[in-house]
């Protein structure tokens, strides 16, 4: 069971599985690159086109993670497959979970989970800059950062279903409110002198909420707004 560890269509390895691909028929790939969903699809039409069949994996820690029991991997495609494999699979991460058969479906979990690191990490950069240009530290604010990160998981339970029953009703908070907010923020960095590229964006957001006509639902209407390409 190989697996295939670097961007698909975009490393040598795609060259070396063309290569080998008279030797495919039967087996079983394991793409454990950070493929897009698409490019995962194509990984698994490939293989299908050569008498194999591809299991798309979404590793959720870094290489250090290897082989750890805490460490977990999403996987998707053949469920047979997966069965099969899985004491294999459990060696490279302890944990694995399978989410059904949609080659792509591993990779669009794995890019939401980044997607959600990289914007993360971005708006703690952004505070330290804030910091650093008012005299403290990254450790000054660390406590701070803390207590504002572990809120956050009470902030997804409690907007969830409200946002599966499509209701963004200004019972609980306003997005003219987060406008003021938003803005605030962006005032501060200038003032400071630090790079407002981040916050700047975020105000643009809100502002397209408000021009899309959401000023009194909550700010979770901007979901609906990102689900639409920016105009």
């Amino acid at each position: 069971m190989p697996t295939y560890p670097c961007r698909w269509r975009r490393c040598a390895a795609t060259a070396y599985w063309e290569s080998a691909s008279p030797a495919l028929a039967g087996r079983v790939l394991v793409n454990l690159t950070s493929a897009t969903p698409e490019e995962a699809r194509a990984g698994a039409r490939w293989a299908a086109e050569r008498g194999a069949v591809q299991l798309t994996g979404g590793v959720n820690v870094p290489p250090s993670g290897t082989g750890q029991p805490e460490s977990s991997t999403f996987y998707s495609g053949p469920r047979d497959a997966y069965d099969r494999h899985r004491a294999l699979l459990e060696a490279l991460t302890g944990r694995t979970e399978h989410h059904g058969e949609d080659p792509g479906r591993a990779a669009l979990l794995y890019q939401i989970g980044v997607g959600m690191f990289w914007t993360s990490m971005l708006g703690y950069w952004q505070a330290i800059a804030l910091a650093r240009a008012n005299g403290l530290t990254a450790a000054d604010i660390l406590p701070h950062a803390d207590d504002t990160a572990n809120s956050l998981a009470r902030f997804f339970a409690f907007y969830t279903g409200r946002v599966d029953a499509g209701d963004h009703g200004g019972d609980v908070d306003r997005l003219a409110m987060g406008m003021a907010s938003v803005e605030h923020v962006l005032r501060t960095n200038a003032d400071a002198g630090v790079d407002t590229a981040l916050p700047a964006a975020v105000v643009d957001l809100f502002r397209r909420g408000m021009a899309a006509g959401h000023a009194t639902d909550s700010f979770s209407a901007l979901v609906e707004v990102m689900g639409e390409p920016a105009r």
